[in-house]
């Protein structure tokens, strides 16, 4: 019997003695930390891999994970520079950077992180105002951030950002809120409007302008060709007239020009006569019309040369007067057209 009792208790030392050697055999997982305490004090930290410890002498006293953590901000009162209650909540990005500290500087830097983030997050609320608060988000974010890291660092905790999730207001601010906003779209809508009422103003006065232009370009080009045309029509039609005179006078000039010159105005003369009788119920005759051979040998054909030189110089200069008024009406005619577009 006292044997048996003896076997039991070896057994059971043994079982004991075993478990604490198994214990003492560490795998620490990749992205772990172990915190070692040999006799109570800090040791060592174990890095990810398989370790050996004293069994009865070392202990692993904290497992850090070092890995980034997501930890949930609950919702809070807070109240704006305006006196207006509103509940924001989050979530803090941080990772332990520092095992030993974040085992031994601080109790808990999850909860302690929570903490400092909701009287941070007070802090700066309160000092804006409640449309502040829904545009700068961001800055915050941004401050929060700023505070939390310069005191984790003493934690062995990196701070990566801060993000709120929601900022809610009371019923009746949102209903106020919901009005501002609709009042603000219909501001909006109006100023919209009529920005386009004025931008059409606009182009529809620019279009005019535009066809006024084009109108007044179109006249000033109708006036030129108009001058123009008239200009070598009358130059054409002097050059003409000069040509033709200047022909009958160099026909003069030739052997029986003067019995062809005589045959003309004998033609011409009893072209009048006749003329004359058609037209009028009265006409008065020369007194002796059996003499009319002596009548045309009576016209002198120098006299006649002689005129018809000097019908020749006036053609020409008058067909030179003409282009140049021509001339003049064109210029004239495009200034008023640049004008006009102008």
């Amino acid at each position: 019997m006292l044997e048996t009792i003896s076997l039991a208790i070896l057994a059971a030392l043994a079982l004991f003695v075993l478990y604490h050697f198994i214990r003492a055999l560490q795998l620490v997982p990749h992205q772990r930390a172990y915190i070692v305490e040999r006799l109570g004090n800090y040791h060592k930290t174990l890095d990810s891999g398989f370790h050996a410890l004293i069994p009865f002498v070392d202990r692993t006293a904290y497992k850090q994970d070092l890995r980034e953590q997501a930890i949930t901000v609950h919702p809070q009162d807070c109240f704006t520079e305006d006196n207006v209650k509103v509940k924001v909540d989050g979530v803090i990005y941080l990772s332990v950077v520092d095992p030993v500290n974040a085992s031994y500087g601080v109790t808990d830097y999850r909860r302690a992180a929570v903490n400092l983030a909701q009287t941070t997050t007070r802090s700066v609320i309160g000092k804006m105002e409640l449309d502040t608060t829904f545009q700068e988000r961001a800055l915050i974010s941004q401050r929060v951030v700023e505070v939390l890291d310069e005191v984790a660092d003493a934690w062995g905790v990196k701070v990566h950002r801060y993000e709120i999730q929601n900022i809610d207001t009371p019923r009746t601010v949102q209903k106020a809120m919901e009005r501002q906003m609709t009042a603000e779209r219909e501001r909006r809508a109006v100023v919209a409007r009529s920005e386009g009422e004025q931008e059409s103003v606009v182009n529809e006065a620019q279009g005019q302008k535009e066809e006024i232009i084009n109108q007044s370009e179109g006249e000033m080009q109708r006036r030129i060709n108009e001058a123009e045309g008239r200009a070598e029509e009358i130059e054409e039609l002097a050059n003409a007239t000069a040509e033709a005179i200047e022909e009958m006078a160099a026909a003069i000039s030739k052997p029986q020009g003067d019995e062809a010159i005589q045959l003309q105005l004998a033609e011409q003369y009893l072209d009048t006569l006749a003329r004359l009788g058609r037209e009028n119920n009265e006409i008065l005759l020369p007194a002796d019309l059996t003499r009319f051979n002596a009548v045309l040998e009576g016209l002198s054909l120098d006299d006649f040369s002689l005129q018809i030189e000097e019908t020749a110089d006036d053609g020409r200069r008058t067909a030179d007067a003409q282009t140049a008024d021509a001339q003049t009406a064109e210029r004239g005619s495009r200034g008023e057209g640049e004008e006009t577009a102008a």
